[in-house]
């Protein structure tokens, strides 16, 4: 097995009469993340179905991708085939484990796309990576919190010393230890060069200016790089999970309230000269499979069926 370009290759084709039949993740080492995901996936469709209002949820989530269809496509340079998901039936629910996952890997291509055209139309502008906290609040307060963070930062871009003119940012939520809530920002900013000049800021001067917009009496803690080339390297950072899937799957009850607090706001917000390059990414993406990236690829040498075994927590191939 090898890896070529962000493809997953096995080097010679599964025999269908063998009694054991292999694992997706011996097959594929990219394919691997499938393993985690779908265990935590039927974590959280546990909690999902223990509670009356949320249940509906559970019963989504608890099929979700229960049955992968991979498309094998030969390589003759690598001497192997090339293994692409072609199917599977996604639940779509927002807390899903896989989703989020699938859905991280959508914004992000979406994200790899745009940068290029962003980086022709603005060559001398440069990049940094900000992200913004506050002292954490109990799970019950997350919506009202976030609604305060929102506008810190909405007051933040109106600022005159605000360098940025365009910028890509997330909320991400994660569990204290004590059970309470962090939400903070991450956000990717693009600058011209006089920020790097006469308009430079300081960190101290940033945490000021954070202070000053979130209209606290404490110093909040923030962290900001500069970025010498393309983002790329950030790019994951920024548009990942909202909640890390360790903390979905941590207390049941935390879960069930973030789930509540979480309904109906928004992750992702693009602003400024880069909205009309990635306006997308505030979307739901209507494809979490990415096909539309290989349809060039010639060749079909058949699919490969890859099934969840609850028991063992592995996804084999059904012959």
């Amino acid at each position: 097995m090898s890896k070529k370009d962000g493809n997953s290759y096995v080097s010679s084709l599964p025999k269908k009469h063998d009694c054991d039949t292999p694992a997706l993740a011996d097959l594929s080492e990219r394919d691997a993340p499938w393993d985690k995901h779908k265990k935590h996936s039927e974590t959280v469709a546990t909690y999902y179905s223990s509670d009356r209002e949320l249940r509906a949820k559970g019963e989504k989530v608890t099929y979700c991708s229960d049955l992968l269809d991979f498309r094998l496509t030969p390589d003759p340079e690598e001497g192997a085939y090339k293994l692409k998901l072609d199917s599977a039936r996604f639940c779509r629910q927002r807390h899903c484990p896989i989703c989020q996952w699938r859905r991280s890997l959508r914004w992000k291509a979406k994200a790899y796309q745009a940068i290029p055209k962003v980086t022709l139309e603005y060559p001398k502008h440069r990049w940094l990576f900000i992200t913004l906290t506050l002292k954490n609040c109990q799970i019950h307060e997350l919506r009202d919190t976030l609604k305060w963070v929102n506008d810190s930062f909405k007051r933040l871009t109106k600022l005159k010393e605000f360098p940025g003119v365009g910028w890509i940012k997330s909320v991400e939520v994660t569990r204290g230890n004590d059970g309470s809530a962090h939400p903070h920002i991450h956000a990717l900013l693009l600058v011209p060069s006089s920020y790097f000049g006469k308009d430079y800021l300081s960190q101290q001067r940033w945490c000021e200016l954070w202070q000053k917009c979130l209209r606290v009496d404490y110093k909040p803690i923030l962290d900001i790089q500069a970025i010498k080339r393309t983002p790329n390297f950030i790019i994951p950072e920024i548009l990942k999970y909202q909640c890390k899937e360790s903390d979905l799957v941590a207390d049941r009850d935390w879960f069930l309230e973030l789930t509540r607090q979480l309904k109906n706001t928004r992750a992702i917000a693009v602003g400024g000269v880069l909205r009309p390059y990635m306006k997308s990414l505030e979307e739901d993406p209507d494809d979490l499979i990415g096909k539309s990236e290989d349809d060039s690829d010639q060749l079909d040498e058949g699919h490969l069926f890859f099934g969840w075994k609850p028991r063992e927590k592995k996804y084999r191939q059904i012959n």
